[in-house]
């Protein structure tokens, strides 16, 4: 492999917060406890250096690194900006929590930067095993995020189920690409795409190792039946840690998504196409029906998100660029909405009191009026309904899906969207029309009460011009794609 350091150009991004990481590691230990805030600065300012360097490096076209391993594309710098800001908005929500439950510690900052930097290998990967060394990284730092309440029994049984399932679904994803690999050749995403338009490889094994990789994905996005740990780890992680679980990993599942379905495998889209229906109609189902008997908030959500990804997976199968910017535009607007829904979740919470069940919104209009229409807002988009961006976003996929030729998974999906409704508007009758049973006054830093008023006003500002968003995503899927 010849090596020119003009390669090292469009992986500066990776290359700074690498480097940043390795400050901050050792800045850390020279720390007091009353000096953690220089740990949560230094990993804001990471995040500014790379949002800086992946804006300034961006070209018109792709470019491709290291022998093709890795890739810088328009797709790649629209998704990891969007990166950046939810885990910008994430560390800024969680700070007062964290500090509140003696968790304000260095392992949860490098941790978490360790997992935006597998999500950024995973965006930018072309290849095979770029992205499953960007999965992995992730993966394990999410495991240890999720146990890092050392001295919770729920949080230890949720991480030990979290590493169980996610290490079978990794095995899953592994042997998938490895069989892949036995029929093409490659492990290159392009070079397999071309092996399979010239119809290299015997039929047999590559249904099986596209069985494989949908499966891992499957596992990956948290879509039925590969569900399991979705609620357990949503209910028994700190919530801080549940709110970085369910945003930022969702834009990296998606571009791990269209890298191997659409780019590596999209000769065989009759064959995927037809798993993601079978995926998503379960999602939607299960997700919206069992949301619907919750009563712990998180796992409500959680239950939410397995009906969310049921429906970004409508954008992907409908195997069209409308489909896929659709799928990426869902993708950015359900990552904002999930930031917002658990930043109220931590804005509620308080020293010895985690306000997750849904008796605590009740009269939240009564205690605080701007924090119940915020959070109004966010339920008003997560259900699709008018004039928020979560309508948008349920709107474009199922055009994809119509367009496709796909009328009746359109009518499903939108059923299914009526139950979901449900639960979501019970939100809001809680906040609205019960007596308070909490009367504790809400305190939050000025940061977190700043950040959460501009989540939630996005939901309407995006949704009344939804416009410029959606054409983003389109440039940066017809030019990456």
């Amino acid at each position: 492999m010849n090596f020119n350091i003009t390669e090292l150009i469009p992986m500066l991004p990776e290359i700074f917060l690498l480097s940043m990481l390795s400050i901050i590691l050792i800045v850390d230990v020279m720390l007091k406890d009353s000096q953690r805030a220089v740990t949560y600065v230094l990993t804001l300012l990471a995040l500014v250096g790379c949002a800086w360097l992946t804006f300034k490096g961006h070209n018109s076209g792709p470019v491709h690194a290291f022998s093709g391993l890795f890739v810088s594309d328009a797709m790649s710098v629209v998704l990891k900006l969007f990166l950046y800001i939810a885990v910008a908005f994430m560390l800024v929500y969680t700070r007062s929590y964290l500090q509140a439950r003696d968790l304000f510690k260095g392992e949860f900052y490098v941790l978490t930067m360790f997992a935006t930097l597998g999500m950024m290998v995973m965006i930018s990967a072309s290849h095979f095993l770029t992205l499953y060394l960007g999965l992995e990284l992730l993966s394990l730092s999410l495991y240890a995020m999720v146990a890092l309440q050392r001295d919770s029994a729920v949080a230890t049984e949720a991480a030990m189920k979290y590493f169980v399932l996610g290490a079978i679904a990794s095995g899953m994803l592994l042997y998938g690409m490895s069989m892949v690999y036995g029929s093409t050749g490659s492990l290159l995403l392009s070079d397999v795409s071309v092996a399979l338009q010239e119809g290299v490889g015997q039929k047999v094994p590559l249904t099986f190792g596209l069985v494989f990789i949908v499966a891992g994905l499957a596992f990956k996005l948290g879509v039925v039946p590969f569900h399991m740990w979705v609620p357990d780890v949503y209910h028994g992680a700190p919530t801080a840690v549940t709110l970085f679980i369910s945003s930022a990993p969702k834009l990296a599942a998606f571009a791990l998504s269209i890298r191997l379905l659409v780019q590596g495998l999209e000769v065989l889209h009759a064959d995927w196409r037809d798993m993601l229906v079978l995926l998503a109609v379960l999602s939607m189902a299960i997700g919206n029906i069992a949301a619907i008997a919750q009563s712990n908030i998180k796992r409500m959500l959680a239950y939410s998100t397995i009906s969310h990804m049921g429906f970004l997976l409508l954008g992907i199968l409908a195997g069209s660029q409308n489909g896929y910017s659709a799928a990426m535009f869902y993708s950015v607007v359900y990552a904002m909405m999930s930031l917002g829904g658990f930043g109220m979740i931590l804005l509620l919470s308080r020293q010895g009191f985690e306000s997750d069940n849904l008796d605590d919104l009740k009269g939240l209009n009564q205690r605080s009026p701007w924090v119940a229409f915020l959070m109004l807002l966010l339920m008003f988009s997560m259900a699709g309904i008018p004039p928020t961006v979560g309508f948008y976003a349920k709107l474009s996929v199922l055009q994809a899906v119509v367009e496709a030729g796909m009328v009746w998974l359109a009518v499903v999906a939108v059923l299914f969207s009526l139950i979901g409704a449900f639960y979501y508007l019970r939100v809001i009758k809680l906040m609205y029309f019960d007596e308070p049973v909490q009367t504790a006054p809400i305190e939050a830093p000025s940061d977190m009460r700043l950040a959460l008023s501009a989540n939630g006003l996005a939901m309407l500002v995006l949704g009344i011009m939804p416009g410029p968003l959606m054409n983003v995503c389109m440039i940066a899927v017809q030019s990456s794609l």
